[in-house]
């Protein structure tokens, strides 16, 4: 068993040398240990995790920025017994013994995703329960048809902007705008503030040196969304949280708007441009109308276990000393949550071309009472959003090699950084708010009325669904011929 736990005097800058561990956990590299900040896992990351799984087994030792010492845990097992014991590795970032010997600087781009914050994510017990039902029961007010209105509205408003084109890039143009187009309508916020919104957070879980700044920035702003809606409420999350009988402070709305603005932008993004890269690229999924088996929702299945849009999810930690995947945690020691290479362990999937249809058992949403209560949400918005992207542009094909598409990963997660395709140009369809109403906060009003109380927010063609709308003089897709056929029509 490894142990790397050191116990520095809180004295140590946090720029003095990384710990001191014993040979075998290093990683053969002349700097020691790996360092999920460093160009290994940026050039390749699925490579990054396999070769620490091949060296260290289930639970590797790794460098966090500032080479502060973690634990990586790997294994698909081991991630799940983590998950699911909080009396073993529980939430509250205080009693790392890093934050507790003064070593993590105040500007580290580690703080915003590790500092200790009055939210259900750090917590456990019953107050984590206390907030996360309000969470849960604030979300469970909006219905499908809602959600989904306010995708084909946003969706089909993006679209307008690059259809007369005739390509676009659907990494920067359509998928890392939709999801927080739609969560800031959902969340009472103005549209206009999305394209900022984006920026700040995604700076932010980059851990960039400017992501002090964005986090600063994402709460100013939503510490305003909550005095505006203090004064005047809404039909919208935002105000449904603040009257939850859990009487949450204005601090605590806050900060828990910050998590689901944060969640919705990078896990939302990542998995609608890898799943619109599967639809593009997977024959699998093309072959369906010919009677093939890949669906929208099966593609959108497979991505979560071959590219789960978190790769390392942080954090918990060691609440005694104990062992896991043969390796020697001590108290205060920080576990990362590693989704993808979990989903990918040979012990659960030997042969990872195997398709995973019907099969919900990955670790992209987390797991244990702290799985991510936004998941359906998000698949409606992908879902959705895609329905409509490949009814407006029944003949979009990728305009490049596949082989010529790049990612670029950081310590959270791994990103397509392009998405060029090509369609036939065609004429932009604004489409005219609802009648009766007017300007950004009344379309959103009309997009939100009525959703309280809602049924289960289901992903895939559900009925009641809002159909995405063509572009008149378009021919009929093959996307919908194949969802006719599929619905008998």
């Amino acid at each position: 068993m490894t142990s790397f736990h050191t116990n520095q005097p809180s004295t140590t800058p946090a720029s003095g040398p990384p710990p001191q561990c014993p040979a075998h956990a290093r990683t053969g590299n002349a700097d020691g240990l790996a360092r999920l900040f460093g160009p290994e896992i940026a050039d390749d990351a699925p490579g990054f995790f396999e070769r620490l799984r091949a060296q260290h087994g289930s639970v590797a030792p790794v460098l966090v920025d500032g080479d502060l010492p973690a634990w990586l845990v790997l294994g698909y097992r081991e991630n799940l017994e983590v998950l699911r014991t909080a009396s073993r590795f529980c939430h509250d970032s205080r009693i790392w013994h890093c934050f507790k010997e003064g070593r993590v600087p105040a500007d580290s781009p580690l703080m915003p995703a590790l500092a200790w914050q009055p939210v259900c994510l750090f917590m456990d017990g019953e107050e984590h329960e206390r907030l996360r039902v309000a969470i849960t029961e604030s979300m469970g007010r909006f219905d499908r048809r809602g959600i989904r209105r306010c995708v084909t509205r946003s969706a089909n408003q993006l679209i307008d902007d690059f259809i007369g084109d005739g390509q676009a890039d659907l990494v920067s143009q359509f998928a890392v705008q939709l999801p927080l187009r739609v969560v800031a309508q959902l969340l009472g916020m103005a549209e206009e503030d999305g394209p900022r919104l984006v920026e700040a957070a995604r700076d932010l879980l980059m851990g960039t040196e400017t992501a002090v700044e964005s986090n600063a920035y994402l709460m100013k702003s939503l510490e305003q969304l909550v005095a505006t809606k203090r004064a005047v409420s809404g039909p919208d999350f935002t105000s449904w949280l603040m009257a939850h009988p859990a009487h949450l402070t204005d601090e605590e709305v806050a900060h828990h708007l910050r998590i689901v603005l944060l969640a919705a932008n990078e896990n939302t993004t990542n998995l609608t441009a890898n799943t619109l890269r599967m639809v593009l690229t997977d024959p699998r999924f093309r072959a369906s109308l010919t009677g093939g088996s890949m669906t929208l929702p099966d593609a959108l299945e497979q991505m979560l276990w071959d590219e789960p849009p978190t790769a390392v999810m942080p954090a918990r930690w060691a609440t005694g000393d104990t062992e896991l995947g043969g390796q020697s945690i001590k108290e205060g020691d920080m576990l990362l949550l590693g989704l993808a290479p979990g989903n990918s362990d040979p012990a659960i999937r030997p042969d990872l071309s195997v398709a995973m249809q019907g099969n919900r058992s990955h670790l992209a949403f987390s797991g244990g009472p702290h799985e991510c209560p936004g998941q359906e949400i998000g698949r409606a918005i992908i879902d959705t959003g895609i329905d409509v992207l490949l009814t407006r542009l029944p003949d979009i094909e990728l305009a490049v090699p596949e082989g010529e598409l790049k990612w670029v990963s950081h310590w959270i997660a791994r990103h397509l950084t392009e998405l060029p395709v090509k369609f036939t140009a065609g004429p932009g369809v604004t489409r005219p708010a609802p009648a009766g109403t007017s300007g950004n906060a009344e379309q959103s009003e009309h997009v939100l009325q009525g959703l309280a109380p809602g049924g289960p927010l289901v992903a895939g063609g559900a009925p009641g669904s809002t159909p995405a709308v063509s572009a008149p003089g378009v021919r009929p897709s093959w996307w919908g011929r194949l969802k006719g056929w599929l619905s008998g029509k």
